[in-house]
């Protein structure tokens, strides 16, 4: 478990210094979760090994979504005063991300 954990480490400490060196836009987790893809893809036995924990993570994955919460409570009056940007934002995300999502899934499709 501990070998597992620190291999997602290793990646995600990875992406953020390749984000933070370069300038990148794109936040060190992505680039982290997209070189460990990559390293999944190449090494063969590489996700058995990662599965197990992996699996478990995913099962208390709830949990990380109490900071966001707390963040939600901390705010709530800036979030009461600027409602409609934020609900705007929130519609016009979701309708491009649906809208890329069937996009790429027909490309693929091909």
């Amino acid at each position: 478990m501990i070998a597992t954990l620190a291999t997602l480490l290793v990646f995600q400490s990875i992406g953020e210094g390749l984000a933070y060196a370069l300038g990148l836009p794109i936040p060190g987790p992505v680039i982290g979760m997209v070189l460990l893809l990559l390293y999944l893809m190449m090494k063969n036995g590489a996700v058995d090994k990662l599965a197990p924990t992996s699996m478990e993570l995913l099962r208390h994955l709830s949990l990380l979504f109490v900071p966001a919460g707390v963040g939600i409570m901390v705010h709530a009056r800036l979030l009461a005063a600027e409602w409609l940007p934020i609900t705007a934002a929130l519609l016009a995300s979701t309708v491009v991300s649906i809208a890329v999502t069937a996009a790429v899934v027909r490309w693929l499709q091909k």
